[in-house]
């Protein structure tokens, strides 16, 4: 619109325009129609146009033109198309109007975009936020040979008769909106890689599945690629094929063969559990047997053996619980975690967490257990190897359970590590400690001996051709001391016997409980041989 100028037209008198005309070589006679006016009548013509664009005609023009202009007087004169329509002869409505209609008639048109797997998915041109982008080529073709003076306005009309004025139509669409529907069709199709699978047979690895490529759509080009495409809308429905992104398997089968040494392996005896926990320490044993680690990857040992229930495995079994030892779901995990912890550090992988149990067990020494109990303790570790690690555990029928833990050591082969226990500190338990139960009857009695505290570090030895060349503390560790305890049912219809056990326990002597207990029951039997 910079091109217009205020007409001047008021400024030139019929008499120089006839002799301007002239020396154009143009007859005189030629009525030149310039939207309605005349070179008969060029004051009607300046009246119709001067106002207008001593209006509008200022800075910011194209503001005023979006957000004020309803209409324009006059029409567009003949040789002018936005695009491919002939808007000549229209007024500012009409014009509007067509390219409207054309705008709406590509709105109806599709965009098909083939996806992964050849997968097709069309798209109305409605959806991605299609609009006309230049709305402005209309005030500027209303304008055209109507600014300066009647020469320049008759050039125009001619120059227009031999070479037409074409504005092009410029359809803006909605990146952000095009993003969003390509992100939706990528979370549907994107096919995640899969690793190859293995297994440990009879001391062999075998490959029980090859590893399957991944392929993603890369959101970012293709949304370019489509914004290319709509720069040409052409005719007809549109066409792009969406830019995917190949993405091998971590391990294959080759990677996998590399998984020859023994990095670390560590065994200990449950020779002494009931049946109960010893099916607990095989079930937790067999969730962990087979895990596949990849470099970065981290395991953890809750998420690896959950959840605790009859279904996945597991049995009522002793486990530790505010300095008791009570019965649950999957009591003995903690043994299965602790033999890992061992194999675990040995192999020298990252511990990213891992907690004492609240007293001292017997199967690992100070300090070298990792309890788990729900979500608040758990053990976990990282491969921080260039390789895969394979995790064989398995139990005999002696009652041992072992983790292997396979990988390409890269470690010097003159260095060794080991493992040292040491107590830093003793505390015997104070007293006995006797817990009234009413729900039991009297006569119920549950012991459980004393617990000593203990606190425990352990030290990683390095040595190198057998001279000791470091000495690291890997974890300090404290197990609370607990007393002898007793459970006492007290739950009795006679009064006299309740006051007789409450009297007992008052003692806080398990052995005078024990004793009372039994001089109830004599009593207790003599009535009723009495009674027969």
């Amino acid at each position: 619109m910079k091109c217009f100028y205020k007409s001047l037209i008021s400024l030139i008198s019929a008499t120089t325009l006839i002799c301007c005309v002239n020396a154009l070589d143009t007859a005189a006679s030629f009525d030149i129609a310039i939207g309605g006016a005349s070179i008969s009548d060029p004051v009607g013509f300046n009246l119709e146009y001067a106002g207008f664009l001593d209006d509008i005609y200022v800075e910011d023009f194209n503001k005023k033109a979006e957000e004020e202009i309803e209409d324009i007087p006059g029409t567009i004169i003949d040789g002018v198309y936005a695009g491919s329509i002939d808007i000549s002869g229209m007024t500012y409505k009409q014009a509007l109007n067509a390219v409207n209609g054309y705008v709406d008639s590509v709105s109806s048109r599709n965009l098909a975009i083939e996806s992964i797997n050849e997968n097709i998915v069309q798209f109305p041109l409605s959806d991605l936020g299609i609009k006309w982008g230049n709305k402005d080529i209309i005030i500027d073709a209303m304008g055209l040979g109507k600014g300066g003076n009647l020469i320049d306005q008759y050039k125009t009309i001619c120059d227009l008769k031999k070479s037409p004025k074409v504005y092009d139509v410029q359809l803006d669409f909605d990146r952000e909106k095009i993003t969003e529907l390509i992100n939706e069709e990528a979370n549907r199709s994107n096919i995640r890689p899969t690793n190859a699978v293995i297994e440990r047979v009879d001391g062999h690895f075998v490959i029980k599945s090859q590893g399957v490529a991944g392929v993603e759509i890369n959101v970012a080009k293709s949304v370019s690629d489509i914004m290319s495409v709509l720069s040409n809308i052409g005719e007809g429905d549109l066409y792009v094929a969406l830019t995917t992104d190949v993405y091998e398997s971590d391990i294959d089968e080759e990677a996998l063969s590399q998984m020859t040494d023994i990095l670390g392996t560590y065994t200990t005896s449950f020779k002494t559990s009931s049946q109960d926990r010893s099916g607990n320490v095989n079930t937790g044993c067999r969730h962990v047997n087979g895990t596949v680690l990849y470099p970065g990857e981290q395991f953890s040992m809750y998420n690896s053996v959950s959840p605790f229930t009859e279904e996945n495995g597991y049995f009522m079994a002793g486990s530790y619980l505010n300095g008791m030892v009570v019965e649950s779901l999957g009591g003995g995990i903690c043994q299965v975690s602790s033999t890992l912890y061992n194999a675990v550090i040995r192999s020298e992988l990252r511990v990213d967490e891992r907690s004492p149990h609240s007293m001292v067990v017997t199967y690992v020494d100070l300090s070298s257990d990792a309890a788990i109990a729900g979500t608040y303790k758990d053990f976990k570790f990282t491969n921080n190897t260039d390789y895969p690690i394979y995790i064989e555990g398995y139990t005999t029928d002696e009652k041992k359970i072992t983790f292997n833990i396979y990988g390409k050591d890269t470690r010097d082969p003159r260095r060794t590590v080991e493992f040292e226990s040491v107590e830093t500190s003793k505390t015997e338990p104070e007293g006995e400690k006797i817990i009234a139960d009413p729900s039991k009857p009297v006569g119920f009695i549950s012991t459980q001996s004393a617990h000593i505290g203990y606190t425990g570090e352990l030290w990683k030895i390095v040595k190198v051709d057998g001279v000791e060349t470091e000495r690291i503390k890997i974890n300090k560790s404290t197990y609370h001391p607990s007393p002898r305890t007793a459970t006492v049912g007290t739950g009795a219809m006679d009064a006299n016997v309740v006051a007789t056990m409450d009297a007992a326990i008052a003692t806080g002597s398990i052995d005078f409980v024990k004793q009372t207990i039994a001089s109830l029951t004599a009593a207790a039997q003599a009535a009723a041989a009495m009674g027969q």
